[in-house]
């Protein structure tokens, strides 16, 4: 187990590092780039792709979705021979 005086030590240079690295990237001109431009566009537009893909698939080719089976099945007349 290190000394509490070594670890205080220790954690005071790691906030020192961040901070230092805070400060070097803020005053670094953040130019935007593709991201920046067209990300949530492309997000926005995939999303929207997406859910009319799924409302055209579920409401549009037929498919027999069986959510009840009631109703659907009639038995049969009982012989008694």
């Amino acid at each position: 187990m290190m000394l509490p005086l070594a670890r205080n030590l220790l954690r005071s240079l790691q906030i020192q590092n961040i901070q230092q690295i805070r400060a070097r990237q803020s005053h670094q001109n953040h130019s935007p780039d593709f991201h920046d431009k067209y990300g949530n566009t492309i997000l926005a537009s995939g999303i929207t792709f997406c859910a009319l893909a799924w409302i055209f698939t579920t409401t549009q080719i037929g498919i027999e979705w069986n959510l009840s089976c009631v109703g659907r099945v009639t038995p049969k007349e009982w012989n008694d021979k």
